[in-house]
């Protein structure tokens, strides 16, 4: 598996009745929050950014990285309801609430 690969793909939806996206890695997190309109550009986006950099850049883990761009999908409200949060260690994985 490739190092930047999100254990689970993360689900957003831009919009009711939009179709639900799936983003696997850092990269295509990364290249998502890049397309995010500066005006919207908060300490979340901020926080969600840096840590998907950094992941490429092997400065964040790739774990890291993708609850950062799971928590900027949550504040924002692109995250779809069906969406799983990771699995802690030993732990079975949980539905997050959208």
């Amino acid at each position: 598996m490739d190092r930047l690969q999100f254990e689970v793909p993360v689900r957003i939806a831009q919009g009711p009745g939009l179709p639900v996206e799936e983003i696997y890695s850092v990269e295509q997190a990364l290249d998502f929050l890049q397309d995010w309109p500066a005006r919207r550009q908060g300490p979340v986006y901020q926080k969600a950014f840096n840590a998907c950099f950094g992941a490429t850049v092997d400065v964040v883990k790739t774990e890291d990285a993708c609850r950062a761009f799971m928590a900027f999908c949550r504040v924002t409200g692109l995250m779809a309801g069906d969406m799983l949060a990771p699995r802690k260690r030993g732990g079975e994985p949980r539905a997050l609430q959208a």
